[in-house]
């Protein structure tokens, strides 16, 4: 028998009148105030949809390839399947060029509150020059500022399925869109093809309190799925804990669904933290079977050491060095992905398997 799912937390649920208080408080501008009775309308509507849960409220059948092919999932979630799908079989096709994911970490943009670019993109951008002119790769830039910076882009929290049962957590997530809890416009499921249609992976991050950004941090979290999800969540009936529980301690292969690729981090901070940073994502990386594109392709650095933060572009603008750093480890990852694709790429270790998984 499997260990029943441990039950015991404080309840959440609200009443209706805090519900639609939360619900309405995001129409405070007076621009809707000759709007009040249709948003009471579009609140009732919104209270039904919480109170009778219906996160998922339109679905079809799975269909074939899957074990339970007359189970009706999320359209959103097949539709987020077809796509990192889709992903997959472009990155397989050795006609089609190869293709780097290149990511800003950083949230700091002039389009908000800061009024200013940040370090990273600048080091980004010169990173994406670099990788052009290696020729015969193609780029996908994923500015993570967005997030703070573009109307309607979040990165919901990780929900932590994985925790409760491997076979939990589905590959690509499924825990959103939540209609029922207005857990909407999640970007994940634009990203989730970015990482599996790529050969390669660049971070560029900023330190901040010690760690990446909480912009970064969000997506790796939400990564976890493509680190042993499941990818048939008929298996699991939707997000039965009990029925997850006892699939994982049948065995469960945890698929890899994104091994093999090759990455590059460049890590930057201002005072502390840019080796333990860069260690971290390194490590997190590695766990997940990508493999390092080779030294120089992991870099941790301090820009205006000590400094003001109101002159840190004028020192980076200075440090020709860590200019010149990126550039090389952009450079180490087009050519190990060449390489790779040549067939020159050593890894001894991929036709290993781990004695112990996740």
């Amino acid at each position: 028998m499997a260990p029943q799912p441990r039950k015991g937390m404080p309840d959440v649920q609200l009443d209706e009148a805090e519900f639609k208080r939360r619900f309405l408080s995001q129409y405070i501008d007076p621009a809707f105030d000759t709007l009040q009775d249709e948003l009471q309308r579009v609140a009732d509507a919104a209270w039904r949809g919480y109170s009778e849960y219906r996160k998922s409220p339109r679905t079809r059948k799975a269909g074939p390839g899957f074990e339970e092919s007359d189970y009706d999932l999320a359209v959103d979630w097949l539709n987020a399947r077809e796509a990192v799908i889709a992903a997959q079989q472009r990155h397989d096709d050795t006609s089609q060029p190869l293709r780097i994911l290149l990511i800003n970490s950083s949230s700091r943009s002039e389009h908000t509150c800061p009024g200013e670019m940040s370090k990273s993109f600048r080091l980004a951008e010169i990173a994406r020059h670099a990788i052009e002119a290696e020729g015969e790769i193609e780029i996908d830039p994923l500015n993570l500022s967005d997030l703070a910076s573009e109307y309607g882009r979040k990165i919901h929290p990780c929900k932590a399925c994985f925790s409760t049962a491997a076979a939990l957590c589905h590959w690509p997530c499924s825990c959103y869109p939540n209609y029922a809890m207005g857990q909407t416009l999640d970007w994940m499921n634009d990203i989730y093809p970015l990482w599996v249609g790529a050969h390669g992976v660049m971070i560029v991050t900023p330190v901040n309190w010690y760690h990446t950004s909480s912009s970064l941090k969000l997506m790796i979290d939400r990564l976890v799925c493509a680190d042993g999800g499941n990818p048939d969540p008929t298996r699991t009936h939707g997000k039965d804990a009990a029925k997850a529980k006892e699939i994982e301690l049948q065995g469960w292969d945890y698929p890899r669904h994104l091994a093999g690729r090759l990455f590059a981090v460049v890590a930057h901070g201002d005072v502390e933290g840019a080796e333990n940073t860069r260690r971290a994502l390194s490590d997190w990386l590695c766990y997940m079977q990508l493999r390092p594109a080779g030294p120089m392709a992991e870099l941790d650095r301090y820009i205006g050491y000590w400094a003001p933060y109101a002159s840190s572009h004028d020192a980076l603008d200075e440090d020709e060095s860590i200019q010149e750093e990126v550039r090389n480890a952009a450079r180490t990852l087009a050519r190990a992905l060449k390489a790779q694709r040549a067939g020159a790429f050593a890894d001894p270790s991929e036709i290993l398997r781990q004695p112990r998984q996740k």
